[in-house]
């Protein structure tokens, strides 16, 4: 970051001074990405009975906005230098410090994005986005400032910068829009839905009748659950909660570290839920028949 600011500054390249500022962004947005996952990881307690999973989407969505500012800055420094065309870029030390530089941020994101996969964490996954852009800003500036060097024509450098505040403001909505939805608390993708039916769909032949009212939500990376269950009336509470144990047991096994709520509902044969139109269908055949 520091080597790039100072070579920014003494070459006059604005590529390489707006790949500075961005470099200090991600400092900030590693040390969000490393408070949030410390924070989320913290047991639920009194004033916070579901938990503190969505500091990491907070985290996200702040580093969404520092990307964005950065996009921002670029901009900026782009225009005004698109109408400085006289300004000189001395691109050798540029260029040697962005080749340094690149090839320790793909060490970085590398190392960043496999540790992101293990804990699905929202925080370490925008992390490691952020992350990727560097690589790329870094790769787009060395062209830029191979191009000026060829051609000694400055314009490369303005309209490279411009194109990559283009990508990081994309980059920053992607980020916002991902940490935006668990703050919202939008539900699960749909196949992990379906796979939590396939579960209920595996104890059919223990007394339940049906569900309706599935409710997911995920904050961090703890996925929350909630259905009404409904079951075969004549069971004892005993074993309808035995019952209830085995579901929730079967659903944590597909998505790990799932909390997951069941209301049982006596099953009165009105409604059934997902199942109700296959019973409706089973029992005009018996009629049938």
């Amino acid at each position: 970051m520091i080597l790039k600011l100072v070579v920014g500054i003494l070459t006059g390249s604005v590529a390489v001074l707006s790949d500075a500022v961005d470099s200090a962004e991600d400092t900030v947005a590693s040390v969000f990405a490393f408070l949030s996952i410390r924070l989320a990881s913290q047991p639920a307690d009194e004033e916070h009975p579901y938990g503190h999973g969505k500091a990491e989407s907070i985290a996200a969505a702040a580093q969404a906005l520092l990307i964005a500012g950065g996009g921002g800055f670029i901009v900026y420094q782009a225009v005004r230098r698109l109408m400085e065309r006289d300004v000189e870029i001395d691109t050798g030390p540029g260029l040697i410090a962005l080749a340094v530089t690149a090839v320790v941020n793909v060490a970085v994101v590398l190392y960043v994005s496999r540790a992101a996969r293990l804990p699905g964490s929202v925080a370490l996954k925008a992390d490691t986005r952020h992350l990727w852009t560097n690589v790329a800003q870094a790769a787009a500036v060395i062209l830029a400032l191979g191009l000026v060097a060829l051609t000694d024509n400055v314009i490369f450098d303005p309209v490279m910068a411009l194109i990559l505040a283009a990508y990081l403001l994309w980059t920053a909505g992607q980020v916002f829009t991902t940490a935006l939805a668990e703050i919202m608390d939008v539900r699960l993708p749909v196949h992990e839905e379906r796979l939590i039916e396939r579960c209920l769909d595996e104890h059919r032949g223990s007394g339940v009748r049906g569900f309706h009212h599935l409710r997911t939500r995920k904050a961090g990376r703890q996925r929350y659950v909630d259905f009404h269950l409904l079951v075969d009336p004549s069971q004892s509470v005993a074993a309808a909660h035995d019952l209830c144990d085995a579901i929730e047991r079967t659903i944590q096994a597909r998505l790990p570290g799932a909390v997951v709520n069941i209301h049982l509902e006596p099953d009165d044969g009105r409604y059934r839920g997902p199942w109700h139109q296959e019973r409706v269908a089973m029992g005009r055949s018996e009629d049938h028949g």
